[in-house]
């Protein structure tokens, strides 16, 4: 289908039969109209929301997610623009077919929603790695007739992190496209380190760090350079241990080529927000790198917390703020300059 069909196949159902409450929810605007880009946002498909539920996965926010109260909750927290993509843990439960079939149904159900609003929403398409061939087909479909935004990954995928050799067509593909590519950290194993689950933020944080690592060891980040990758969470720990990541400066003062890369990179503020973390966040990371992210989860006071944050540490400029929450994410994504 080309996209052009697509897009009247879209008008000719119309946006309310296509998503039932996005016209009906009770949205109430800020004094000011929005204008942050929120570049770590979790949109949910129905059936994504089926297979989380019947999986028990426990994520009640991203089950009870509506497009309606999405809207509402980004006018009040001034985000112009969501750009969606699916949650950890994605749409792989050991069953290729199924996960090809469940991505294309998040990637066409996120296609509706931009048609539908192209200023409010974009999108980040989701992969039904680890099968390899599926997800080289869902790109062709995703960028070529949907018209994605990037693509999402998530950190590993059956216990192989993305600079895996596996996955090394899917890079180069996406380093053909000059892709930009989220990433979301995956719950591994060491959850169960400790009771009820509490060491699921520390599993997030290492995550993130481990697959970015994995891409500095293989030499992913050089055989594919134009691959714009973003980094959920302000990296997880990666900003904080580059002597550990083989990023250190030498003993001539000069950063070697992983630091290099490092900066290179993107990174969302969501769980980064607050002045600790982000006074030797910002000294590592250049500001036009770094990207507004609020992890909404269809709870309320995400995006709102990270404005706090954002806009009270003493570090930025009124400048930088502004780039942080809007002008950083239009240079990455320029579809949105036109919205």
């Amino acid at each position: 289908m080309q996209r052009r069909e697509f897009i009247a196949g879209l008008a000719a159902v119309g946006a309310t039969a296509l998503v039932p409450d996005l016209l009906t929810g009770a949205q109430t605007r800020p004094s000011t109209p929005p204008h942050r880009i929120d570049v770590h946002y979790h949109g949910n498909s129905p059936g994504f929301i089926a297979a989380i539920r019947a999986r028990n996965t426990g994520q009640t926010a991203l089950m009870n997610w509506t497009p309606a109260k999405a809207l509402e909750d980004m006018d009040r927290d001034g985000v112009a623009t969501s750009v969606m993509s699916t949650s950890e843990p994605s749409v792989y439960f050991g069953d290729a077919a199924a996960a090809r079939a469940l991505a294309r149904e998040c990637n066409e159900y996120f296609a509706r929603l931009v048609a539908d609003h192209p200023a409010r929403f974009g999108m980040f398409a989701t992969l039904p790695l680890p099968d390899v061939d599926g997800t080289l087909r869902e790109i062709e479909y995703a960028f070529d007739t949907l018209k994605a935004d990037g693509a999402c990954f998530m950190s590993s995928y059956d216990g192989k992190y993305l600079g895996d050799p596996a996955f090394a067509p899917v890079m180069n593909e996406l380093n053909r496209r000059r892709a930009v590519c989220y990433t979301h950290p995956f719950r591994g194993a060491m959850i169960s380190m400790l009771p009820d689950n509490r060491a699921l933020g520390i599993t997030l944080s290492t995550e993130t760090t481990l697959t970015i690592q994995s891409i500095l060891y293989t030499g992913t980040v050089t055989r594919c350079p134009d691959i714009r990758f973003i980094w959920s969470h302000g990296g997880g720990t990666a900003p904080y241990i580059t002597s550990r990541l083989g990023a250190a400066v030498g003993p001539d003062g000069k950063p070697n080529a992983n630091l290099e890369a490092l900066r290179r990179f993107y990174y969302d503020t969501a769980q980064a927000f607050n002045a600790f973390t982000l006074e030797g966040f910002t000294k590592l990371i250049p500001n036009a790198h770094i990207l507004f992210g609020s992890d909404y989860l269809g709870n309320a006071g995400s995006a709102g917390n990270v404005v706090r944050g954002i806009e009270s540490y003493a570090g930025f400029t009124p400048a930088q703020v502004k780039a942080v929450e809007r002008d950083n994410a239009l240079e990455l994504i320029p579809r949105l300059k036109r919205t």
